[in-house]
């Protein structure tokens, strides 16, 4: 079973229902149906600037970032939980942001955003694009 927790630092406008479904539906169709457990942080701005500096080197605001659990070494959103494929963070205000310039809904970006940053916990680094 496809294990997604999601987590939201404020009261951000998303759905935690469609963004689990649609995870466990993109890990599925992806080949990946045995026990695995993924995490979702919708962060502020500042967050995912602590982020990018702390596992980057850098001072960039990135719209998603997806880390490994071999890469985190520490789990830094999900403390009590054991994470197996990784885990998936997005800066809500960044999604704000691209939604009213091409136009989508709120949950079809963070949705796309979230498919993104699985596909680079499958190892696949903008190949697809």
């Amino acid at each position: 079973m496809i294990t997604v927790s999601v987590y939201k630092q404020s009261n951000y406008p998303a759905s935690v229902t469609k963004i689990k479904k649609s995870l466990v539906d993109f890990f599925i169709k992806s080949g990946i149906v045995s026990d695995a457990e993924v995490s979702v942080a919708l962060v502020s701005e500042k967050k995912m600037g602590e982020i990018s500096r702390k596992y980057l080197k850098e001072s960039e605001i990135h719209d998603v970032l997806s880390f490994t659990a071999e890469e985190t070494r520490e789990k830094f959103i999900y403390p009590d939980s054991s994470i197996h494929l990784g885990e998936i963070v997005v800066c809500f205000p960044k999604v704000f942001e691209e939604v009213k310039k091409e136009g989508k809904l709120i949950d079809e970006k963070v949705i796309e955003l979230v498919e993104h940053g699985a596909r680079h916990l499958m190892g696949v680094h903008h190949e697809y694009t």
